[in-house]
């Protein structure tokens, strides 16, 4: 990813939580492409997140990460998570990154 992409994704992203239809569509890619490990509620505690170890979206260490730091590994994948980079738009990555961020610790 270039370094002008990755900024311009992370303003689209605080872009697309302004939108509730948006937000919507963000949440239902999330349900289709990463629910089945993270969870609906992100906390990863399904048969795979729990096998995979994968941490919780909503956890500081997962927040603490930037926009640009989310969006590359949902375009590029990170461990055994595939990439989704040409599988889904770059507003539905940015959606994603969005809805993420909805999984904070309140």
């Amino acid at each position: 990813m270039s370094r002008t992409i990755g900024p311009v994704l992370g303003v689209l992203s605080i872009l697309i939580l302004a939108s509730p239809a948006a937000a919507a569509d963000a949440a239902a890619t999330f349900k289709t492409k990463c629910a089945m490990c993270h969870g609906a509620d992100g906390a990863g505690q399904t048969a795979m997140g729990k096998k995979l170890a994968i941490r919780a979206l909503g956890s500081a260490e997962v927040q603490k990460q930037t926009d640009a730091e989310l969006i590359a590994i949902i375009s590029k994948g990170k461990g055994k998570m595939p990439a989704y980079g040409g599988k889904i738009s770059d507003s539905e990555i940015a959606g994603l990154t969005a809805h993420i961020r909805t999984f904070a610790k309140k």
